[in-house]
């Protein structure tokens, strides 16, 4: 396997993130964590294409009363990076989320997921209850057998046109509602400059069972049914202006999940909604600690 490590020069001085890189090895690859304070876990989980970097105005604020861990996936932020598509499946991070939260040995942990947090996450809480006491889920969605909407249609086609052009940061930059500055989006391009160190991001969009005869279709089916049965405490907070996970899509999660209360909504703020209400968010999952 070929892989690509992006030099550390290249997160250098990036806006708001200043904190200690960690390292676990797995397999020769070496994949890269935040962790901050001390106590029970909050183990939150990025999506695609983002890192880290997604939950830097939460850590500060989580870390004040848990244990804040953010791990980048191999292929993503300063993780390593496997060069080649075929290298990355669904299996893949999952597996790779699941040792890593051995290897801490994460125990009593609160799981934020958000995009293709949710599938990885989620499935770690129901296939390792063990080690998740608590659930907190952003703007995501489990299942199989068509597309999360009609925009991530035409977000699969631009990553599929554009290949290695792709340029991270403007997709998050078109996804928020309020302007993002140009460091920050800089920021989300900084673990990626080049054709070799996107293969993750490619990938991703290729993994997703928009039809039952994809092989990841069966494991999200079994996740999703296995998730009506999470009767530990569940904190359901999507954002107002997502054009892929609509507030009719967080109604759905929430009703699906026993230990759910309703869906709540945070307004102002796109699919990346730790980017645009990261304070906001964290002020809640700190009280959701302290109510469950």
């Amino acid at each position: 396997m070929e892989v690509y490590r992006t030099p550390d020069e290249r997160f250098d001085g990036l806006p708001g993130y200043a904190f200690e890189p960690r390292y676990v090895e797995q397999d020769g690859l070496r994949m890269h964590y935040v962790d901050e304070g001390s106590g029970a876990p909050v183990l939150m989980l990025h999506g695609e294409p983002t890192w880290a970097f997604l939950y830097r105005k939460m850590i500060p604020t989580i870390a004040g009363v848990a244990r804040a861990v953010a791990p980048d996936y191999f292929g993503f932020g300063r993780s390593d990076k496997p060069t080649r598509m075929e290298d990355y499946s669904y299996d893949f991070h999952y597996a790779s989320i699941e040792r890593f939260a051995d290897e801490l040995d994460l125990c009593d942990t609160t799981v934020v997921v958000q995009d293709w947090g949710g599938p990885i996450g989620l499935r770690l809480a129901v296939e390792r209850p063990d080690r998740v006491a608590r659930l907190v889920i952003l703007n995501t969605g489990i299942g199989a057998g068509r597309a999360p909407s009609e925009e991530w249609l035409r977000f699969r086609e631009l990553v599929r046109r554009v290949g290695s052009e792709l340029v991270p940061g403007q997709l998050i930059r078109i996804s928020a509602v309020t302007e993002l500055p140009d460091d920050v989006v800089e920021a989300y391009n900084a673990p990626f400059p080049t054709p070799e160190s996107k293969a993750g991001i490619l990938a991703f969009p290729e993994h997703v069972p928009t039809e039952m005869d994809h092989p990841n279709a069966a494991k999200m089916t079994e996740v999703r049914t296995a998730l009506e049965r999470w009767d530990k405490p569940a904190l359901v907070l999507f954002s107002d202006s997502d054009p892929i996970f609509s507030t009719v899509a967080a109604e759905h999660m929430a009703s699906r999940i026993p230990g759910a209360g309703p869906a709540e909504i945070v307004a102002g703020a796109g699919h990346f909604l730790q980017e645009e209400k990261g304070a906001e968010i964290a002020d809640r999952i700190v009280r959701f600690l302290d109510e469950s």
